[in-house]
């Protein structure tokens, strides 16, 4: 889709998005380090899968930042958003360097791995900073309820306005009618 992106600088980390996401897609943050993917690693040398997830459909968690990964996913994770999908070229020193992972991966292996981001969630038990964000936001949606309600019962009370307006046009009519139909009918 796009040309591969430089992560890192140093050409150790490259991306290339392959499917976007949508424009208000979420991202991982403080308050959403935790992030599912489905993904396909391979060996740069020789195209060989040694990990996938997609073959028996299942979620990789982790949390962003704490080195449960290898760097490059910590890095090219934090650039993506909900529903995009990219190909993570990953040199050994942001992949598992000179000892490799036997026996899948060999020493000083790139690595390329096709990553989506499925979501992005909130540590159990957030912090407060995190509990008051979402306070913050519930309270505005609060306020938007609360305002959309006025609104509509400002609106309701025009409609019955208008309703009693007009039914006192029709009886003043009916009133006019009554008055001017007397001595015609026999």
């Amino acid at each position: 889709m796009g040309d591969a992106i430089d992560l890192t600088g140093d050409g150790g980390v490259m991306k290339k998005i392959v499917q976007r996401s949508k424009p208000d897609a979420i991202a991982p943050s403080e308050s959403l380090p935790l992030v599912d993917v489905h993904y396909e690693g391979t060996l740069a040398e020789t195209g060989e899968v040694f990990d996938t997830t997609r073959e028996d459909n299942t979620i990789f968690s982790f949390e962003i930042g704490t080195g449960s990964v290898i760097k490059a996913w910590d890095v090219a994770l934090r650039t993506m958003k909900v529903g995009e999908v990219a190909v993570i070229t990953c040199k050994p020193e942001y992949a598992y360097g000179s000892a490799g992972s036997p026996p899948d991966i060999p020493p000083d292996a790139t690595l390329v791995f096709e990553v989506e981001l499925v979501a992005c969630r909130p540590r159990k038990g957030s912090s407060i900073s995190s509990v008051s964000d979402e306070r913050a936001r519930l309270e505005e949606l609060k306020k938007q309820r609360e305002m959309a309600a006025a609104a509509k019962e400002e609106e309701k009370k025009k409609r019955e306005e208008a309703k009693a307006a007009a039914a006192a046009r029709i009886q003043a009519k009916l009133e006019a009618k009554k008055g001017k139909g007397k001595g015609k009918a026999k």
